[in-house]
């Protein structure tokens, strides 16, 4: 078996053949797209497994580079610290320092969805983006409204509120254009958001997480989608909390010397789904005494511990909604065990 190291970039990528005791076989720096290099790679006549570090295209190279080794593994970027620590770095020592992690069995992988799962992240991720174009036009609008004086409805962005808009009558006639065109782009990105979400509307009611995930007081299908979109497969997990550090929930440490000092959560992983999980907390606060409950504990009355509470809450509902997907049980807040998680007590079985 040989090791492959391959640096991909857009324009030039290299890569780096170690036999099985180490020795370099082949060191090449390609030119051109990453087809090439595909192109190079599959002429390669010895069983080989290939390391390549995550990137946008991570996903159509490791189906392209499945057809033409015995395996493939994705590195987790920010955990080289073995290239990022490094005082000498370009591509062709990057790549061969890939194929050395790869025969010493030390490259940090991340998971790879199928394409079905890629291409569902990327919609909702798109809609994400949608949304806050959208939120942009309709701040513009109202920094329009207040710089000229004018107070608007309560319910502005209502069929009423827009029509009242476009009757609003400007001194100047360039505040009249600009109204017209903000109006103009909202109109469209309303219709541009209610087509996606009725494809992910679809999509959400015929997966069963996400219809699973939905029975939690305050969880709504925008929240169940991404969770099970970015949790894919739920077996990866260890444990149920490592769903917390997945999605950047758990504080930064800094242990040492029998001191731990803990920081800021470390927003790893997708922002998407953090906010997400945002609203589902403040939603779930709001319906539900289980989860009101776990947020009141963590608070302790002090309101500047407000946001430490409602972190913790959402690294709760992550656990919770991880634990449902790996059983296929549906969220039930009046079980001892779930108050007493709530009120941070134990139970123990008769």
């Amino acid at each position: 078996m040989w090791y492959v190291g391959l640096d991909v970039h857009s324009k030039q990528s290299s890569y780096c053949i170690l036999d099985k005791g180490g020795q370099v076989v082949q060191e090449k720096t390609v030119k051109g797209p990453v087809s090439r290099v595909l192109a190079e790679l599959a002429a390669v006549k010895h069983a080989f497994t290939i390391v390549y570090e995550a990137s946008c295209n991570y996903g159509y190279m490791y189906d392209e580079l499945s057809k033409i080794a015995r395996r493939v593994v994705v590195a987790h970027p920010a955990q080289l610290r073995l290239i990022f620590k490094s005082k000498r770095k370009n591509d062709r020592m990057d790549a061969k320092k890939l194929a050395k992690m790869l025969l010493l069995d030390l490259v940090p992988t991340v998971h790879v969805p199928s394409r079905g799962v890629r291409a569902w992240r990327g919609m909702i991720e798109h809609r994400q983006r949608q949304v806050d174009e959208r939120t942009r036009i309709k701040n513009g609008l109202r920094a329009l409204l207040r710089g000229r004086g004018i107070e608007s409805p309560r319910r502005l962005w209502t069929k009423a509120g827009l029509a009242w808009l476009r009757a609003v009558a400007f001194e100047e006639p360039l505040d009249a254009i600009r109204r017209d065109d903000l109006v103009g782009r909202l109109e469209l990105a309303n219709a541009s958001v209610q087509r996606v979400e009725a494809v992910l509307d679809k999509m959400g009611r015929e997966h069963p997480g996400v219809v699973l995930l939905m029975t939690i007081d305050g969880v709504g299908i925008r929240t169940a989608e991404a969770m099970v979109a970015y949790i894919d497969d739920p077996t990866r997990f260890r444990h149920n909390k490592a769903a917390g550090s997945y999605f950047g929930l758990v504080p930064c440490q800094d242990a040492s010397a029998g001191k731990n000092r803990l920081g800021h959560i470390t927003h790893d992983g997708p922002p998407t789904v953090r906010r997400l999980l945002t609203q589902a907390a403040w939603q779930g606060i709001r319906r539900s005494p289980a989860i009101r409950a776990y947020f009141e504990r963590i608070r302790h009355d002090d309101p500047g511990r407000k946001k430490i509470a409602l972190v913790a809450t959402m690294h709760y509902l992550a656990r919770v909604m991880l634990a449902m997907l790996r059983t296929g049980e549906v969220w039930q807040p009046d079980v001892p065990e779930v108050r007493a998680a709530a009120a941070g007590k134990e139970t123990h079985a008769a």
